[in-house]
């Protein structure tokens, strides 16, 4: 037996494989959907097993246009911010974004409290506008994404989209949806491997498959607690596939969201002239972050920039090679 044979550490787990995205054939308009999860060991460990399913980059796309985020992402965005279909569309076809990720920002109270209606519409022009798969995301207002989110999710019926987000005191009325519509399921939680596990577990007391579940273990940036994140990501992986099944469902993480948070990526040159170039800062610290996570074991990245989703799908390449 050689020392590599010796090392291979024997999983009797496996990460849970959900399908995001439908066909024609498959009852919907996708030009193909992605599957992500299936790992039966740790992240990009060829030797012990082999990927089905490399990970997979989504760009992050308001329903507004943004009015806080830096001068030097909005520059790399350009004029497309303006609109969520052109975003969307520039996304794939010129960013190269596995997904959209649409945020339904401008309904939440605080932020133009735009009306079901107007979601709708929304998601129905990035549908008819791309062909890539969708992913659903909503203001993160109870009551508000309650009422909007399954509007959506009937508009959407059909496309196997990915929807969320669900958390601890609030799922019930997405879980139905998604359950008479197809769709799959985000669940937040907060760094904490006991609450994620909750929440799988209440979404599934009603019926909800485990097949179409995502997890969101909320995450820092670079310099903000990325270690922890790290830590725990690993230790969740490490419990599905050592046969924890409430623990064995696919990672989603808002990375671009996380890293523009920071003040070293948003800081202007004059208010931190030796942090180095205000240009790039932000764009290193958000792959930096995707990077860390990728190696933690995260399924989906959901990133901001586009050359940020350059680099981050060229060191998947480097990984899966």
């Amino acid at each position: 037996m050689t020392m590599l044979e010796e090392a291979k550490e024997k999983w009797t787990g496996a990460i849970n494989e959900v399908v995001i995205g439908a066909t024609k054939a498959e009852g919907g308009t996708r030009a193909a959907g992605v599957t992500i999860g299936g790992d039966k060991s740790l992240p990009f460990m060829h030797y012990e097993a082999p990927i089905k399913n490399r990970p997979i980059v989504a760009l992050e796309v308001w329903d507004r246009e943004p009015d806080d985020w830096p001068q030097p992402l909005m520059e790399a965005l350009g004029d497309a911010v303006k609109s969520p279909v052109a975003w969307a569309k520039k996304g794939i076809e010129e960013f190269g974004a596995d997904l959209i990720c649409l945020k339904l920002m401008s309904t939440h109270p605080d932020f133009g409290d735009a009306t079901a209606k107007d979601a709708v519409q929304t998601v129905k022009a990035v549908l008819a506008a791309t062909s890539a798969p969708l992913i659903i995301w909503g203001c993160e207002h109870d009551e508000k994404d309650n009422e909007v989110l399954p509007r959506c999710s009937e508009a959407a019926k059909g496309e196997k989209c990915l929807m969320g987000v669900v958390t601890e005191d609030n799922y019930k009325t997405l879980v139905a949806s998604c359950i008479a519509d197809g769709h799959s399921l985000i669940g937040l939680s907060p760094i904490d491997i006991n609450i994620a596990k909750q929440i799988n577990i209440l979404v599934m007391e009603m019926g909800f498959p485990a097949n179409r579940i995502v997890m969101y273990p909320t995450t820092g940036a670079l310099g903000y607690g990325l270690e922890y994140c790290y830590s725990i990501q690993e230790r969740g992986r490490v419990a599905a596939l050592s046969g924890d099944k409430m623990m064995a469902m696919p990672v989603i993480c808002m990375v671009g969201q996380e890293a523009w948070h920071a003040k070293e990526a948003r800081a202007p040159k004059e208010e931190a002239p030796d942090w180095g170039d205000e240009k790039t800062r932000g764009l290193f610290w958000e792959i930096a972050t995707a990077v860390a996570l990728l190696e933690a074991g995260s399924d989906i990245l959901v990133l901001r920039h586009p050359a940020a989703i350059k680099a981050t799908k060229d060191t998947i390449n480097k990984l899966m090679a």
